[in-house]
């Protein structure tokens, strides 16, 4: 979702979700469903993934809700991740089981107590309920690896229906309307805000 710091976006993701296991694995986080579409890790992302980053961030449908607009060089995409990927305190490559990356998520800081969490994935795999099992699997670790945070925050365009579906899906709380929240491409837009407490349920 666009952020004015996570700089990720969220995804159309319409489809059903199958329950899943999930296994923690040093910093890898692995989901496996009923579903081989919807298998998924999420590991740290590294240089050597600029070629998958590219797929996603030059499509215009990908960056539709982004703070960025879609690169159009491999150098840019390699300064992003070097200046902003790499130094970024929690981000993950969302893979498919061949450890290929087909998008990100992060949480990041807010405050002491708070993190925000965004995630982008290639429209080739929207609607496969991808995005969903890469929240899912942030959220069940999420407090664990960061015990003082005491709140997940998520601020989602209102035109991206998609994405709050995703947010809701998971067990994330629409809080309601942030209206003329923020600037996105010279456009004011209204943000639904969300979130997700350590006492909360995960769906």
């Amino acid at each position: 979702m666009p952020s004015k710091v996570s700089k990720e976006t969220s995804v159309q993701e319409n489809s059903k979700e199958s329950s899943s296991e999930m296994e923690i694995d040093s910093c890898t986080l692995k989901a496996v469903s009923s579903s081989p579409s919807e298998k998924i890790h999420l590991r740290p992302m590294t240089l050597s993934d600029i070629d998958d980053f590219m797929v996603w961030a030059t499509d215009i449908n990908v960056t539709r809700f982004c703070t960025w607009e879609p690169y159009t060089s491999r150098e840019a995409g390699i300064a992003f991740i070097n200046s902003f990927v790499l130094p970024h305190p929690w981000l993950r490559a969302i893979c498919l089981d061949d450890d290929r990356a087909i998008g990100s998520i992060s949480v990041t800081p807010v405050d002491s107590i708070r993190g925000e969490i965004g995630y982008v994935i290639g429209s080739k795999y929207w609607g496969k309920g991808i995005a969903t099992e890469a929240v899912r699997l942030v959220v069940a670790e999420i407090f664990k690896e960061k015990p003082e945070m005491e709140r997940l925050e998520a601020l989602v365009d209102v035109d991206n229906v998609g994405s709050q579906k995703v947010l809701e899906k998971v067990g994330f709380v629409r809080e309601g309307v942030m209206r003329k929240f923020m600037c996105l491409k010279g456009n004011v837009r209204d943000m639904v805000m969300f979130s997700f407490l350590p006492s909360d349920s995960l769906l």
